[in-house]
């Protein structure tokens, strides 16, 4: 068994592309990592070829750049193909040997299809399940490296069509705050400057509102949706539902 393993992360957040991740859910996981949290972020293809990217290395760098601003601990890249991402067993096994490897309590995961959108966004939702699953699987050590088992605590996904107004379905929903942070997601967006050129300007007006209308539904100035895969109890339900 392996004794050379990471510092253990609090939350992983698993993406189909570089910038799945920054576009959705970018700003909590800042306001995560200023709460104290060790925060992950894994992309299940480095999300190339694209039309104005000269290449891998220049969309890996961006990012890293982007990983940066948001202050996350860990970053990962899976060698999947992009275009051509399929719910195989070899791609669920590579992502529960990463869950495997940094122990997180929780993981955040793409919630539906994506309509006029890459459908890898909802083969990664299905490898994100079966990886989640697969991590705690006992006596199946030839097949993860040896690697510890490890059971997470929760699943959580986030939507990722914002072409659509109908939102995925799950045990319940929730809002995170994220007034202090959508600037740090914007900039971060920003860093794929070979994904959103100056022509693109409206991803980012469509990022943005779409938080702040999160935001002012429940109070914030913005905010981004979550979706709790199984159902989520509560113990104190004034701190729960006042904050």
């Amino acid at each position: 068994m392996p004794t050379d393993l990471p510092e253990p992360l609090d939350v992983i957040a698993v993406g189909a592309h570089p910038d799945d991740v920054e576009i959705a859910v970018g700003g909590t996981l800042a306001r995560l990592v200023k709460q104290g949290y060790r925060v992950g972020i894994v992309d299940l293809t480095d999300g190339e070829p694209t039309p104005l990217s000269p290449g891998p290395e220049v969309r890996l760098e961006e990012a890293k750049t982007a990983a940066e601003i948001l202050g996350v601990h860990v970053r990962e890249t899976l060698d999947l193909p992009n275009r051509r991402l399929f719910d195989t067993f070899e791609a669920r096994v590579a992502l529960a040997k990463l869950f495997r490897r940094y122990r997180p309590k929780i993981v955040l995961g793409i919630a539906d299809k994506t309509p006029m959108a890459s459908p890898d966004h909802w083969q990664a939702m299905q490898i994100t399940d079966a990886g989640v699953f697969y991590s705690r699987l006992c006596k199946w050590d030839e097949s993860f490296d040896n690697l510890p088992v490890h059971r997470i605590e929760k699943q959580i996904w986030y939507p990722l069509g914002f072409s659509t107004l109908e939102i995925p379905t799950g045990s319940g929903q929730f809002v995170v705050d994220i007034s202090d942070t959508i600037e740090l997601k914007l900039e971060a967006v920003r860093a794929y400057k070979t994904q959103f050129p100056p022509a693109k300007q409206r991803v980012f007006r469509l990022v943005e509102s779409h938080a702040r209308l999160l935001g002012t539904s429940t109070g914030f100035e913005a905010g981004e949706l979550f979706i709790v895969a199984t159902t989520l109890g509560v113990q104190d339900l004034v701190k729960t539902v006042c904050g």
